[in-house]
């Protein structure tokens, strides 16, 4: 029997909801800034950047296709603000979205891993392994290029939900469906709940919003909620999502299409052959490497991460049985233990 989709709320029902001015969370930063990028590669260009907390353990957040700074919030938040002392975040926005530059010229993953490696330098984080890099989705390709062009810089590689290259997993009229879908204009209603049962499962989507803590009086260097009703609950985690994406696309500047097109040409077109995943890996050091997947990701299918395993052979390999495309939304406390238990492991190799 065929999944029923579910029945969403719509744009105009969500913006006048009580929590949609709270969805941005007021996460100040320790420091900020814009960092000219591409110096005799195409540039300059800006990429915006974040530093959230003042602890040893630096860790970098590269975001997918599409995907803001503050799409890392519910991590930001935890590393970054509750746990300050302990870790020091590094969030950016990828060329071509948020508060970054959106050049007119043909996006790779191989550039954009040299402008995160140029905000690196920027920030003065490059002692050798002194970086936790994690990447989900086009994160993760561009985390690849990144550890390959300076393996040294990284104590740990974490590549979620993410591919070497992309294959057709699917029937081929099946996929050129998919594919035509993505460049017929579509309503915010229709593009967001199209893309939220991509990322999520839709079973989740109809919960409660439950799935983050959100921020309260005692959340350090936090300011207070957008709409001064504090920072609420949505009436489904699809809602939540859906608010952020309508901020995003609602505010001037931080979404175009041609941004996010270009940046789907970096992605489709990433590719990391066999013999360079093994010379990344011999590099970085296979223990310090992890791959993990959902076996129910609709956005990139598991089969990519078994790829990755198959030629990185990296010291950690994890397929989870029934997660998507997004645990860093929808598994937010297995997902920040997770990799809280991962940056302590490997740093107990050289306390």
């Amino acid at each position: 029997m065929a999944t029923k989709t579910p029945v969403f709320p719509s744009a105009e029902e969500t913006m006048k909801h009580p929590s949609y001015p709270s969805v941005i969370w007021n996460l100040e930063p320790d420091r900020k800034g814009k960092c000219p990028v591409a110096q005799g590669r195409g540039g300059p260009l800006n990429i915006a950047w974040e530093i959230h907390g003042h602890g040893p353990s630096k860790i970098i957040f590269i975001m997918g296709l599409a995907g803001l700074k503050t799409s890392w919030q519910r991590q930001t938040k935890h590393f970054g603000h509750d746990n300050a002392a302990r870790y020091s975040v590094l969030i950016l926005d990828n060329r071509g979205m948020g508060e970054s530059d959106v050049p007119y010229v043909r996006y790779t993953t191989s550039a954009m891993a040299l402008d995160a490696l140029d905000v690196l330098t920027h920030v003065g984080w490059s002692a050798p392994r002194s970086v936790h890099l994690f990447g989900i989705s086009m994160g993760g390709m561009i985390a690849q290029e990144l550890a390959f062009a300076a393996p040294s810089l990284f104590a740990s590689l974490t590549l979620l939900c993410t591919a070497p290259w992309i294959e057709n997993t699917k029937p081929l009229l099946e996929n050129l469906r998919e594919r035509a879908s993505m460049l017929i204009p579509k309503t915010a209603d229709r593009s967001i709940a199209d893309t939220s049962l991509k990322l999520f499962p839709a079973d989740w989507l109809v919960m409660p919003d439950e799935a983050a803590e959100l921020p309260n009086d005692a959340t350090p260097r936090c300011g207070p909620a957008d709409g001064g009703e504090g920072y609420g609950r949505f009436d489904s985690n699809f809602q939540r999502f859906q608010a952020q994406e309508l901020v995003k696309r609602s505010t001037p500047g931080l979404f175009s299409i041609r941004g996010f097109l270009q940046q789907l040409v970096a992605a489709g077109w990433h590719h990391k052959s066999p013999a360079q995943l093994r010379q990344l890996a011999d590099a970085v050091g296979r223990d310090r490497i992890a791959v993990l997947h959902g076996t129910d990701d609709n956005m990139i299918d598991v089969h990519h991460g078994r790829l990755l395993a198959k030629h990185l052979e990296p010291g950690v390999v994890e397929f989870i049985d029934g997660m998507g495309h997004a645990p860093i939304m929808d598994r937010v406390p297995w997902m920040n233990r997770w990799l809280a238990d991962r940056i302590a492991t490997v740093e107990s190799w050289n306390p």
